[in-house]
């Protein structure tokens, strides 16, 4: 699996949860089409009139942010993250996107289509997670635009060297992706992110990362 094989699943589940968050500073999510993917850049569309379109194209530090999910059939799960970007030659887009996407003639008949804005998120953070295997398999891929965000947060949990090797954490793990060492290791492509082992750690040894886990 990697970044293209991520959007290209993406695409192929189309009905997305986008998440972005509006000028009180509260979450908003409702579900778009991924109507497009091409050289690791997802494309969609929106209409001016939506509440959607006003917090894309707001101003300050949430302008444009918006997180993407979706889950297949096989339980894996795509997130993405990134910088949605309204583009130039908007006719141009349009066409190119309703011509991959025909049902949305029905929607939007005839020239009523050019009330929509075509957007594309270049070069997200993508983290992939296969809930669907034993044990499961969780992979993060880094922006590649810049633009789209800093570098990756760290997520999860980490064991520090006052590691004592009682092996308490190896026996809760769900997963059993703890290996012994000095000190004992945490498979992280391989960890629920649930924080058993660090609620149960006699020594402390088990550190939560610092950016946010699901």
């Amino acid at each position: 699996m990697d970044s293209r094989e991520c959007l290209k699943l993406l695409r192929e589940i189309k009905d997305a949860a986008f998440a972005t968050v509006d000028r009180w500073g509260r979450p908003q999510v409702r579900i778009i089409d991924v109507m497009l993917v091409e050289d690791e850049t997802l494309y969609f569309v929106t209409a001016r009139g939506k509440d959607f379109y006003s917090q894309l194209t707001a101003g300050g530090p949430a302008g444009g942010a918006v997180a993407v999910t979706a889950l297949t059939r096989d339980f894996e799960m795509i997130r993405l993250s990134g910088t949605a970007k309204k583009l130039g030659d908007q006719k141009r887009w349009v066409d190119k996107i309703f011509e991959a996407n025909p049902v949305m003639n029905h929607v939007y008949p005839g020239d009523s289509r050019y009330i929509l804005e075509p957007f594309c998120i270049a070069g997200p953070e993508i983290e992939y997670f296969d809930l669907g295997c034993s044990p499961i398999r969780r992979e993060t891929y880094a922006a590649a635009d810049p633009s789209c965000g800093g570098p990756i947060a760290e997520k999860g949990f980490s064991i520090g060297s006052s590691c004592v090797g009682c092996g308490r954490c190896v026996e809760v793990c769900p997963q059993k992706c703890v290996e012994e060492g000095t000190p004992y290791r945490i498979r992280q492509n391989n960890c629920l992110h649930c924080g058993l082992c660090f609620e149960s750690c006699p020594a402390g040894a088990v550190t939560r990362k610092a950016g946010p886990s699901c």
